[in-house]
């Protein structure tokens, strides 16, 4: 197994966890991420870090029902997610999944650096939703520190798409690497 694919690995399962926790009334409650509820945003959630990785894996599109679906709406989501990751990262250690190109809005991108804005996805996204209903979001130093690698290599392209409001400048000499990675996203760690 490869390095990204181990904090891939570690993003997800603490992806997983964090939504094992929801209850129905936080979903209905605002997230942290402007203009989403906690339900909308555990649905992009769901949608782009186990679908849309496993998708990725095997160059699929999509399928406008699985795009349109409310995956928070069936009791038992949290689990349905954690088998979907399962199925995704079993997708991503086949070695021909990170050989070649894959499709990103009409751009070929390295399958490598496809992960690695996957491992963003998970990481702070699942962040976003425990930081919305209370929850922490924990990763190793060495997976904080890929985050934040990954980070300072996407942060103009993600912040031309406003995915990324401009850095946080406070945050202590004694921060972690992912809260470093948080900051520079535009997040209040």
């Amino acid at each position: 197994m490869n390095t990204i694919h181990h904090h891939l690995a570690l993003c997800a399962a603490e992806a997983a966890r964090v939504t094992r926790g929801l209850t129905p009334e936080q979903l209905a409650g605002p997230s942290v991420c402007a203009g989403w509820t906690v339900r909308e945003l555990a649905n992009h959630l769901v949608l782009y870090s186990a679908h849309g990785l496993e998708h990725r894996a095997l160059r699929t599109e999509l399928p406008e029902e699985t795009i349109a679906r409310d995956f928070t709406a069936d009791a038992d989501w949290p689990e349905r997610y954690a088998a979907q990751l399962d199925r995704a990262l079993a997708a991503w250690e086949k070695p021909e999944a990170w050989e070649g190109e894959v499709d990103m809005a009409g751009s070929p991108v390295p399958a490598a650096e496809i992960v690695a804005m996957l491992v963003l996805e998970l990481a702070l996204h699942g962040w976003d939703l425990a930081h919305s209903t209370g929850r922490a979001f924990e990763l190793p130093e060495e997976t904080g520190a890929y985050v934040r690698e990954v980070v300072e290599r996407y942060a103009g392209m993600y912040r031309q798409y406003a995915g990324f409001d401009e850095p946080v400048a406070e945050v202590g000499a004694d921060a972690t690497a992912f809260t470093r990675a948080l900051a520079l996203s535009g997040r209040r760690p």
